[in-house]
This record gives C-alpha cells, structure tokens and sequence, in this order.
C-alpha cells in the first residue's frame, strides 16, 4: 500500500525552514506514515546542513512521480549569491510564494495529498510586491475557497478564529452573525473528524466579561449570541460567550474541544503559552488539506541548527489525520 504524498513547502529560505525541513527528511516516523516531498531549493537545503551540520537530502527529484520516500522537489526559486539567512529581502520572499503555488497545484491536481507549510515572512512577501496577510489568505484565493477559518491545533488547546490578520480597529465590523457561524461550523466539522463524535464548543465574547451585559459593548448581545443560538439548532454542541479572560483556565480547556474566538491574539496567547512546539496551524473550509507549522522565520537563529522541527512533524502528522 503506497504510503500519502504530503507536499511540504520549504518556507522563507533565509529563515528556519530549510533547517526543519531537513530534520523532517530523517525523521523514520513521519516516514511511515506518508512520502514528505520539500517543495523548495536543493542548494538551499545543502548550504543549510553545512551551517547547521545536518546530512543532506538524499533523493532529489524533477517530477512527482519519481517520489517514492522523502525528497526534495528542486524548484529553486532563489540562487545562494542572492541569499543572505537571517535577512528579510524581496528574493526569499518571493521563492517562498513560488513554493506555495507549486504545492497548492499539486494538491489541487491530486499528485499529493495535502500540503504542509514551513514559515513564510510576510515582510519578505510585501517586498516582492505579494501583498497576502499570511498563509491562510494565499490558499483562500488560489483554491477559490467560498470560506476559510484559521484554526490551531494543540494537546492543551484547539481554537478557530472569526478573524486573524486585520487590525484591532477592523474587528468589530468583521464580528457578524454569518463570521461567526461559519466559523463554528467549520470548526465542529474539523474537530468530529479528528475526534470521531461531536465536540464542546466554547465561544469566546470580544469585550471583557463578554460584554457584562451590554456595559462594555454591545457586540455579544448583537451578533455573538445570535449566531451561538443558530448553531444551537442545527445541533452543535455550543456554549458561550465565555468571558476571555477566564475562558482558557485548566478546568475550562480539560472540558472543552475547541474554542472559538474573535480574533487573532485571544486564542494565540494562551495556545503558544501553553504548547508552543506542538501548536499545528491550518486553514479549514478548503478544497484542499492544508496544515503548518505555528511559529514565524525565526531570523534570529536562522542557520544556527537551533530550531526546533516539533511543529512541523505534528503540522504532518495532523494532515496524515484529515486523510
């Protein structure tokens, strides 16, 4: 029985991603469970193990098809003399988004079976004039997805989240029944596939104490609550608005399978708090699985051999699950 392809995108090449990606290709077991193909640059991965004294990639492949145990599909994208690891430029930027694209083909022609991202920079990608907020955003509108929903994946806590990549001046107009709903749906499908039964869902309010009642804001009594009760009747197993601020205690996440919440940092916070290395980032409502590692470039130690590929190995080992 031939074993998923699981396209695996190399992320900046200035940043950590060429370092996990190697770590990902000795891993023994994420190679029993599918074929990683590192959609990236070879000379980029072979200056990557010297810097941080890893083996270099055994297999290098031009084509799909020729991949039959971890690889490296050489697409290039950059040369050496136009890197520098650890700086943000327009180069890197752009073979990140390249690799991106590849991935999201072969995904959406059916040569692999989802795809995994390593860490992109989105200084980087503005540089080279792709102006996407993230990840979640490229997928969205190259697949043509009608809705997506960011959600995080972790032991201690799982979260989907009504918006992500805006401003906090921009959160309330995006707050709406319809977000919300979508956003709850997406998730509930999300969680009964990984759990097998219908999860607890715990909604999180946008204002503290949830809006106390309409004192500090009137977005709980106008659309959280309205569309927690349309979830209701279409049988989910909802509750909320929980007030933020005690919503993540011990008790509540050991009782609770997903929360969702508002936006970006409300569910960020305590998840990377709690499992940083761990965390699995992937876009939900898309025609195709799409996981990722849930931390940045990481300029800082790029090179160095000091990442850690933990994220990334659950980042596969979640998309193994979506199967």
């Amino acid at each position: 029985m031939k074993l998923p392809k699981i396209a695996v995108t190399m992320g900046d090449p200035a940043g950590v991603g060429p370092e996990i990606c190697l770590k990902l290709l000795q891993n023994k077991d994420i190679a029993k469970i599918c074929t990683p193909i590192i959609f990236g640059s070879f000379s980029v991965l072979t200056q990557a193990a010297t810097q941080c004294n890893l083996d270099k990639p055994e297999l290098v492949i031009s084509g799909l098809s020729e991949a039959d145990k971890p690889c490296v599909l050489d697409i290039g994208g950059i040369d050496l003399n136009e890197l520098t690891v650890g700086t943000v430029n327009a180069k890197s930027g752009h073979a990140s988004y390249t690799y991106i694209e590849d991935a999201i083909n072969a995904a959406l022609s059916g040569q692999v079976s989802a795809v995994t991202t390593a860490p992109i920079n989105k200084e980087a990608l503005h540089a080279a004039g792709i102006n996407f907020p993230g990840h979640t955003e490229i997928f969205a509108s190259k697949t043509h997805a009608e809705r997506v929903c960011m959600f995080q994946y972790s032991s201690e806590v799982r979260a989907v989240f009504v918006t992500t990549h805006v401003s906090y001046a921009e959160v309330p107009s995006l707050i709406t029944k319809a977000n919300i709903l979508n956003t709850i749906e997406l998730g509930a499908q999300a969680m009964e596939r990984i759990k097998g039964n219908k999860p607890k869902i715990v909604v999180l309010g946008l204002n503290p104490h949830a809006g106390e009642n309409g004192l500090f804001g009137t977005e709980e009594q106008s659309t959280i609550i309205p569309a927690i009760e349309a979830a209701k009747k279409i049988g989910l197993n909802v509750e909320g608005p929980v007030s933020p601020d005690t919503a993540f205690l011990p008790t509540k996440r050991q009782e609770t399978d997903l929360f969702v919440c508002m936006y970006h940092d409300q569910g960020h916070i305590p998840l990377k708090s709690l499992c940083f290395d761990e965390a699995v980032n992937t876009t939900l409502g898309l025609p195709i699985i799409r996981t990722s590692v849930d931390h940045g470039t990481a300029l800082d130690i790029a090179g160095l051999g000091q990442a850690n590929p933990g994220s990334l190995f659950e980042a596969i080992n979640l998309a193994v699950k979506f199967l």
